[in-house]
């Protein structure tokens, strides 16, 4: 098999068997390398050195050639991707544990990896949980325990009716209306179009994550509609699911467009003609993270009033108050 960027060495011909033969080229400066590449270089002869390989049988075992591969450990090579899983395969390790991913960084993170590895989401889910048990919210004291969530945060895509219900919610419950993104732009000043225009999606995201962590702070009770994207970044996420009894108000693709072009606003995607095939591709990116909430109620399925009513029955009971 040929990859981009290294000489595979399978078969018999006169380039592979001079790669093999020739002597490994000289190391240059460590002024000359690129510090990325360097510690790639680093961690595949670490890896090579502990499973007790010599240079010759990791390229052999790997189908690349010796002097890439040595390229590749003194950090002058820049491998391809299906190369870096070739060496991989050959070091029998994960990828992610050769590019020097934080989950391969200590014997701990690995055996871990390897528990988890391969196990159902229904597995997943209940080890995440008990996780968040033994670490207490937002990673805390070792055994720290909490009462059920009172705060309720509602999920999902723009348009999925969680202003409208939100509202409709906290009033029912007479708990504070808390929009999440009306937070993030007092926090900043400024509006989130322009937060992510100015100061990019980094920054926003780390406004996004203040401006949970306070509504979680101040409002013992509260219903909390966040923004749709919240869900991509895990840290924030992981946060809200360990303090807030969570719902994804689940729409159709037509719904959410609809909803969404009726309030007047046809940001961000209502002026493109594939419009629509990217709001069901971020949709359909998402979906498996939404799900994660403790409960779903679907606003697509039932006027107004109905779905109210639905909302209204599961969270009284998931809060244990009277319906």
């Amino acid at each position: 098999m040929h990859s981009s960027g290294l000489t595979p060495n399978a078969g018999v011909g006169a380039d592979t068997a001079l790669a093999l033969a020739a002597p490994a080229p000289a190391e240059p400066a460590a002024d000359d390398k690129n510090p990325a590449l360097q510690a790639l270089g680093d961690r595949v002869r670490r890896l090579r050195a502990a499973r007790g390989m010599t240079r010759k049988a990791l390229a052999l075992a790997a189908d690349v050639s010796e002097r890439h591969l040595a390229n590749l450990e003194y950090g002058s090579g820049n491998a391809s991707y299906l190369v870096l899983q070739q060496v991989a395969g050959a070091l029998q390790c994960a990828l992610a544990e050769l590019i020097g991913d934080v989950t391969t960084t200590s014997p701990e993170w690995l055996l871990i990896r390897e528990l988890l590895q391969g196990r159902d989401e229904a597995t997943l889910h209940r080890a995440r949980v008990a996780l968040g048990d033994l670490l207490g919210p937002g990673g805390g004291a070792a055994g720290a325990s909490r009462a059920r969530p009172q705060q309720v945060a509602l999920i999902g895509l723009r348009g999925a009716g969680k202003s409208t219900l939100g509202q409709l919610l906290a009033d029912d419950l007479g708990f504070p209306f808390v929009e999440l993104s009306r937070q993030i732009e007092q926090f900043a000043g400024c509006s989130i179009a322009e937060i992510q225009a100015l100061y990019g999606q980094s920054a926003y995201r780390r406004y996004e994550r203040r401006a949970l962590e306070e509504a979680i702070q101040i409002y013992p009770e509260a219903v909390i509609a966040t923004p749709g994207g919240l869900v991509s970044d895990a840290a924030t996420f992981n946060l809200l699911l360990s303090h807030c009894t969570t719902v994804w108000l689940k729409a159709a693709p037509e719904d959410h467009m609809a909803r969404v072009a009726a309030q007047g606003d046809l940001r961000p995607m209502a002026a493109s003609r594939e419009a629509m095939s990217d709001l069901r591709q971020i949709l359909a990116g998402r979906s498996a993270f939404y799900g994660k909430a403790d409960m779903t109620v679907d606003t697509s399925a039932a006027p107004l009033d109905a779905t109210f009513a639905l909302l209204r029955q599961q969270v009284r009971a998931a809060l244990q108050l009277p319906t």
